[in-house]
This record gives C-alpha cells, sequence and structure tokens, in this order.
C-alpha cells in the first residue's frame, strides 16, 4: 500500500488523501484549500491528477477545507462511491449547494464590475448548484462501528471523531495492515457531541496537529469570559460581533449564550444569527440526537430546544440582515463566515469595526492571510471589500470554542492508537503547530513524520 499526501501537508486546509491498495484506490476527503485568495483560486480550480485515480472516496466530515472539493471532483469526471455517516451527508446537503451559491454569486458580480474591462478574464464557478446536488448522488451512508468493504479486501469503519456533527475517524484494512485517517479531533468534555474515540493496534496514523502547539481554555471559563465581553460592551451600548463558522462553531456559541442565559449571567438582550447556512445546519443538528452526548441530552429535557430561546432569532432574508446595520445596540451577531473571508460576517465587520464601542470575538482558528488573522493580530487597519478600514472595534479572542483537539489530546490520541505503530504522519497543521507536536511524540519515542503535499509514502 502507499499513502499520496495531496493536501492539507504543512498546511491547515484542504485535506486530501489517496490510499493506494492493490484492490483499488480510496480517496480520503477532498476539501477546499484556503488561504491567499489568488493561490486558493488555483489551488481549487486545477485538482491534483491522482484525484482522479481514486476507485471510491471516504468523507471524514462536512467543513468545507475536507469537503468543498468533492463536486469539483464529480464534476470532472470521478463516478464512485462516497462514503460518510448519515450526519455529514445531511449537513453537506446545504454546505455543497452553499459553497455553488456563493461562487456563482462572486463570479456574477466580478464580471459585471470589470466588464468594461478589455483585460478581465471571465470568471467561471469552479461548480454549479446542479454539480454540488450531482455530487450528493454518490453519497453511500454508515453509521459509526459498522464496518463495509468498498473495495474487494479493503475493510472500513468509521470511529466518532468528537469534533462536529457526523465526523468521523476513518480505519482501513487492507493487505493485513491498519491505516488510521484521524480526519479533525475533537475534544474531550465539550458540549453537544460525544468524546472522540481511538482505534487501538493500528500500524499507521495520518493525524491533524491543528492545535500541536498549544491548549485551549476550559469551555466553562470561556462562556464567563463570553459573558463579561457580553455586559461590558452592552454596557457601552455596543454590538458584539463574532465571525462564526457556520457549522458546529455556531451551534456550540448558540448552546454557550442558551447557558448563560438559563443562568441570568448575560442581559436580555437580542442575539442574532445571522447566517442561512447556520439556521440550515442547525435544523440538521436537531434531526441527529443520536449524536448528541449526555450533557446535549440533559439539557434538552430540562430546558428545552438547545439552540432556540427567549431573546434568540435566526434571520433569514437580506432585508433582515440589512435591517441590523441600522438598528442600535447593545445586541450580538453571530454570522458567517468564520475567518471572515465571505459571507454576511464581512459587511458587518465593515459597518461595525471602525466604532470603539463595539467588539468583535474571535472563536475560531483564524489561517493565515485572512481577513480573520488580521483582526486577531489587531492591525491597526485592514482592508474590507478593497477598501481600507481603521479597526477602532475591540478585538477578543476566545479559544475556548475550539472543536480541535489540543497539545495534550492530540499527543493521548497518537498514544492510544498503540504502542506498535510503525509511524504517525502529522498534517492539517501550520508548520510551527506539526514541528512542536512531531518533537514531543519523538520524545515518547515514537516514528514521525511531515509530509510534503505530493509526497508518496510506501507503507
Amino acid at each position: 500500500m502507499r499513502i499520496v499526501f495531496l493536501g492539507a501537508a504543512k498546511t491547515v486546509t484542504g485535506s486530501m488523501f489517496l490510499l493506494e491498495t492493490a484492490s483499488g484506490n480510496i480517496l480520503v476527503d477532498c476539501g477546499f484549500f484556503q488561504g491567499l485568495r489568488q493561490k486558493s483560486k488555483e489551488m481549487n480550480r486545477n485538482l491534483p491528477s491522482k484525484v482522479f485515480d481514486a476507485d471510491a472516496m471516504v468523507l471524514t466530515h462536512a467543513h468545507i477545507d475536507h469537503s468543498g472539493s468533492t463536486p469539483t471532483l464529480v464534476k470532472r469526471g470521478f463516478d464512485g462511491p462516497i462514503f460518510t455517516t448519515p450526519a455529514t451527508a445531511d449537513l453537506c446537503q446545504h454546505m455543497f449547494r452553499d459553497s455553488a451559491r456563493i461562487q456563482q454569486h462572486d463570479a456574477e458580480y466580478l464580471n459585471k464590475k470589470h466588464a468594461d474591462d478589455p483585460d478581465w478574464e471571465k470568471i467561471e464557478p469552479l461548480y454549479t448548484e446542479r454539480d454540488a446536488i450531482a455530487a450528493l448522488k454518490h453519497m453511500v451512508t454508515y453509521h459509526y462501528w459498522r464496518p463495509f468493504e468498498p473495495l474487494p479486501g479493503v475493510r472500513i469503519v468509521l470511529h466518532d471523531a468528537g469534533h462536529v456533527l457526523g465526523s468521523a475517524s476513518v480505519l482501513i484494512e487492507a493487505e493485513g495492515q491498519q491505516v488510521l485517517f484521524s480526519g479533525d479531533i475533537g475534544r474531550r468534555n465539550m458540549p453537544i457531541l460525544r468524546d472522540p474515540e481511538v482505534p487501538a493496534n493500528v500500524d499507521y496514523v495520518v493525524m491533524e496537529s491543528t492545535y500541536g502547539d498549544r491548549e485551549h481554555g476550559a469551555i466553562e471559563s470561556t462562556r464567563e469570559e463570553l459573558a463579561g465581553i457580553i455586559n461590558e460592551t452592552a454596557a457601552r451600548g455596543g454590538k458584539i460581533i463574532i465571525p462564526s463558522f457556520a457549522l458546529e462553531r455556531t451551534q456550540e456559541v448558540v448552546l454557550g449564550l442558551n447557558h448563560l442565559r438559563q443562568e441570568g449571567k448575560i442581559e436580555a438582550i437580542p442575539i442574532y444569527v445571522d447566517s442561512p447556512l447556520a439556521t440550515n445546519l442547525t435544523h440538521v443538528f436537531k434531526n441527529h440526537p443520536e449524536c448528541f452526548d449526555e450533557g446535549a441530552l440533559t439539557f434538552q429535557e430540562e430546558y428545552g430546544d438547545p439552540f432556540g430561546f427567549d431573546t434568540l432569532t435566526y434571520t433569514q432574508s437580506v432585508q433582515e440582515s440589512i435591517a441590523l446595520n441600522t438598528t442600535p445596540g447593545p445586541m450580538v451577531i453571530v454570522s458567517a463566515s468564520g475567518m471572515c473571508e465571505a459571507g454576511r460576517i464581512v459587511h458587518h465587520l465593515r459597518n461595525n469595526i471602525e466604532q470603539p464601542q463595539n467588539t468583535i470575538v474571535i472563536v475560531g482558528f483564524q489561517a493565515q492571510h485572512t481577513l480573520g488573522r488580521r483582526l486577531v493580530e489587531r492591525r491597526d487597519q485592514v482592508k474590507i471589500f478593497g477598501v481600507p478600514r481603521d479597526l477602532r472595534a475591540r478585538v477578543e479572542v476566545l479559544n475556548g470554542f475550539s472543536a480541535h483537539a489540543g497539545r495534550k489530546s492530540l499527543i493521548e490520541f497518537a498514544k492510544l492508537a498503540g504502542p506498535d505503530t510503525k509511524k504517525v504522519f502529522l498534517v492539517h497543521g501550520e508548520e510551527k503547530s506539526q514541528e512542536s507536536l512531531a518533537e514531543a511524540l519523538r520524545k515518547r519515542n515514537m516514528n514521525v513524520e511531515i509530509p510534503d503535499r505530493g509526497q508518496i509514502e510506501t507503507l
């Protein structure tokens, strides 16, 4: 067998790995690369040629950096099954179509804007909504712990990764060896989902390393911090702007706000989730309680809907979103996208970033070269829609909501995979994080490698 590292090698996004076996080839994930816009455009448009060698695909979870290029793959000729969990398939119904709509809208806007430029090269979306729907037809679902054979002599079991709804670590057994693709590993003792599982006695591990050099704050203390930020900003009459990933992070933040309201720790100010995608995905969460942990089920029994409460409104229309610009504070606006690169959050930042009474609360990882990263760095000025804007609003960073395992949990994951693991490959992380985690694992006598993009490893 061979592993071909086609994406997420020495970078955080664009997960894509090909496992070559004697029976055929399996692609694990086919995600968007996110970063510098021109580079992202080129990499997402020009998929590595080896992805088309795949006979079948397994999708670890619905986050766009793991799933976003799947419609492109199908559009360009892939005709095999795409195996995943039922919850992930349901989430992708919305994620793929939303991605297509954003691409189509952006292409139409830019082509119209540059219509009089003779040198302008017309932009085409990577895929349309019809292409997204075509990709969904390839999905075949299996619940956790149910073995299946995608190819003769190849056995796969999906284990609960505890990262987002339906997320899985993929254990593949072929030719007498076991390879574990971790996907993104969740944190223990987080709300909503069960803790991540670690299959034992694995020969090779391909493991994410996003937070390989640092830990997160406890979710309880993070909620307390959020309550303080909300109350302080509300006292100034300001708005609390929370850029949030539509999938998982929004639901965690909403559940956290629900806890704070039930406990009387924040005032009864209006709270808006201004993201149609996040609203649709929240409905998917409600339809998959089988993924919930005991805490979420108990909260639901005691208080009702975990994702709904008295001061919370889910906006849908563009008109409702625009109205928030002229509605005076205090209020909380949770909006996508999480890295501030697209969607309604960009408009809210444009309208609120230069007002010192407001607060921007960052609750997730911000990749290099994104607007979100520039906010975390608290630059004096940032560009929004190409226009320089002074950063006068406060910026607070709360890492406690992160759905990724921290350094200690990543070390524990690698250890639990088995004392006889032949090699651990670190992927899906920035180099600083990967090097730090690799050093920690080597001190524990583990054989660790940080592969390059395009590297081929014979097992």
